[in-house]
């Protein structure tokens, strides 16, 4: 006697469980534009590596037919690297939670948690807590709680969490998306919302999915990250993304082969900052010059565009880049570009990734909007990253360094591993205005107010040369230009055994 009988009724339901919620569900998800569930963790992981876990969970319903669980999990690979990977089938239910079983969900989070190992959310339904019709099935409401919440805020001290928003993702589907360090909406199939427009409505506010919660909003208020054009570019960015991470705190990033020479010197960036300081400049080409070509990954940058941020190598090392923009508002730092650059710290310090800072930073953005949207409390969070992060730090001075929000170029307590361009110009006011302020006395009481400013202006041009600088000691090294990637691959190469694998003194705090 043999137990194939049970063997061939295992198959019958793992078939079953393939065709999800039936073909016409399927192809509807087509006709969206979308992937299924399993066609998405096929497209994501290594051909054939792919582990399901409870794929015939699930129940029979009356009429004989499989309903499945609207949540598939597993382990697979990545880029030869394991991963857990979790995705909710709309084709069931449309993904909402009164068609799953939460243990799944709940497992998912701790298998990659105990695992050591990242985790990739494909979100595509509320995952809440489901239709108002499911009431009357159980008898009762009920006290809303959010069962293994507890792993996924662990997650964010523990392993790399990239969630996809693939769908419309409304309630605790919108929580999982931005409960993560990374996280991708598709424009056009992707929308993001506490509650859909039928609840919307019931405020008064007819709008549509897009209207509400679209990825032209949630790129840029930053509750995504980054928006794609195909879910095929968002697999893409993952891959992409946890290249540069280790599986867990509890290793350090790899190193990626390099193939760019790290003496290389860019002729050009000896005039990439134009002598005029009021004249912007574009940053992006600087930092692909300065790092291994072609490694340069940007992270957010639909948000807080007047800071730039994102992952890059050199000589293979994986390094956090942070620069600010002075084609958005001269590089100055705003409420939305100091959560950017608290981000990026806590990302770096929490994955051992080393920062290397472009500097060019003018101060924080002024003005009547400027103190509604509360830039001097974001921007404080922002400085109080930088103060707390242990891991090794490198800052190169491109041009400007003012005020508080300049001063947040590095931690001023620690090692100075620090350069600047002869183009810098630091205090704590610029000239240009700060003169008029400091001699408004002298300039109202003049014979020649105009001649007078242009006097002190000349005087004070001489005082700021970066050259009077080094002479005291306040900065240590002005370099050529020329010479930033030499440099930075050096420090990539000193900083390499700092870091130190473990927890953060201090969560993500996303």
């Amino acid at each position: 006697m043999s137990w194939q009988p049970e063997i061939d009724e295992l198959r019958r339901r793992e078939e079953l469980a393939q065709r999800m919620g039936g073909p016409e569900k399927v192809k509807r998800q087509h006709d969206h534009g979308k992937l299924t569930v399993r066609e998405r963790i096929d497209e994501l992981l290594d051909p054939g590596s792919f582990r399901e876990i409870g794929a015939i969970a699930g129940k029979f319903q009356p009429d004989g037919a499989f309903q499945p669980a609207n949540f598939v999990f597993g382990r697979g690979r990545l880029d030869a690297r394991p991963v857990v990977v979790g995705g909710d089938d709309f084709t069931v239910r449309g993904g909402a939670s009164d068609a799953s079983i939460r243990e799944k969900q709940i497992m998912a989070e701790q298998l990659a948690n105990e695992l050591q190992i990242p985790l990739v959310r494909l979100v595509d339904g509320t995952g809440g807590g489901g239709s108002i019709r499911s009431l009357e099935t159980i008898g009762r409401t009920y006290v809303p709680a959010n069962p293994g919440w507890e792993w996924v805020a662990a997650n964010l001290g523990t392993i790399p969490v990239v969630a996809l928003a693939l769908g419309s993702v409304a309630g605790l589907g919108a929580a999982r998306v931005a409960a993560s360090h990374y996280s991708v909406m598709v424009r056009g199939i992707s929308q993001v919302f506490a509650a859909g427009p039928p609840l919307v409505a019931r405020l008064g506010q007819a709008v549509t999915k897009e209207e509400l919660g679209g990825s032209d909003i949630h790129g840029r208020n930053g509750v995504v990250f980054d928006v794609v054009d195909s879910e095929k570019e968002a697999f893409d960015r993952t891959r992409r993304f946890l290249s540069y991470l280790p599986p867990s705190v509890h290793q350090l990033p790899p190193r990626a082969e390099c193939g760019d020479d790290t003496e290389r010197r860019e002729d050009w960036l000896i005039e990439a900052i134009p002598r005029d300081r009021r004249r912007p400049y574009r940053i992006r080409p600087i930092i692909n010059a300065v790092v291994d070509q072609g490694s340069f990954l940007e992270l957010g940058r639909g948000f807080g565009r007047s800071a730039v941020g994102g992952l890059a190598r050199l000589n293979g090392w994986p390094v956090a880049v942070l620069a600010s923009d002075p084609m958005v508002y001269g590089g100055g730092m705003t409420a939305d570009s100091s959560r950017k650059i608290e981000w990026l710290v806590d990302l770096a310090e929490t994955f051992h990734l080393p920062v290397v800072h472009l500097v060019d930073q003018p101060g924080f953005v002024i003005g009547v909007e400027a103190e509604k949207a509360g830039t001097m409390r974001y921007g404080v969070r922002a400085l109080n990253a930088v103060y707390q992060a242990k891991v090794p730090w490198a800052s190169v001075i491109l041009r400007k360094v003012f005020g508080v929000a300049g001063a947040a170029h590095t931690n001023a307590a620690r090692v100075h591993y620090r350069y600047a361009w002869p183009s810098a110009d630091w205090g704590s006011l610029p000239i240009e205005g700060g003169v008029e302020a400091a001699y408004r006395a002298d300039l109202d009481a003049a014979e020649d107010r105009q001649a007078l400013l242009d006097e002190i202006t000349e005087k004070m041009n001489a005082i700021r040369s970066p050259f009077r600088t080094a002479e005291a000691f306040n900065i240590e090294e002005i370099i050529d230009p020329r010479d930033t990637r030499p440099l930075l691959c050096e420090f990539a190469e000193l900083a390499a055994p700092l870091r130190a694998a473990g927890r953060s003194t201090w969560h993500f705090r996303g």
